[in-house]
């Protein structure tokens, strides 16, 4: 029986490998090759305390491993995030489509080619129909933003 253990140890590592197909994790495969691992030393005769040992051991550094490289190359920090969506407004330059009217100076600004209700970040200024103001911040589905005084920059620059 101990001349054919290697054979159940390259059964066990087939069925988890298969078995990783269908989780969501990715334990399984690392434990499969440890399978692999201990159906080595049993085919060259290592006693069956020394294949369990040879499959734990293989089996728990290689998932230590893959989850270290994982994390680090699947981490990101935010500087390396691409902005999209209301995250992408700020800074951005649009132009009054309404000028600012009411207590709020509320008026309406259009930004990529979506009309949104825009506040002057100060609010002692009037924003006016045709200006150029720069989004200064988001809050909720309104925008806060500032007259542009300077030129802009123009398209060959």
């Amino acid at each position: 029986m101990n001349e054919f253990l290697w054979l159940i140890w390259v059964l066990l590592g087939v069925v988890l490998i298969v078995a990783e197909i269908f989780t969501l994790g990715f334990v399984l495969f690392w434990f499969g090759l440890g399978a692999f691992a201990a159906a080595i030393a049993g085919y060259f005769g290592a006693p069956l305390g020394i294949q369990f040992l040879i499959f734990a051991v293989s089996s728990i550094v290689l998932t230590v491993l893959s989850r270290t490289i994982f994390a680090k190359y699947y981490s990101h920090d935010d500087n390396d995030r691409i902005k999209t969506g209301i995250e992408a407004l700020p800074g951005k330059i649009g132009t009054v489509t309404a000028d600012s009217s009411g207590s709020l100076n509320e008026a309406a600004v259009k930004v990529f080619g979506s009309t949104w209700t825009a506040f002057p970040a100060d609010p002692d200024e009037q924003l006016r129909t045709g200006e150029k103001v720069e989004v200064v911040e988001v809050r909720g589905s309104s925008l806060y933003v500032r007259a542009v005084r300077q030129g802009l920059p123009d398209w060959r620059t």
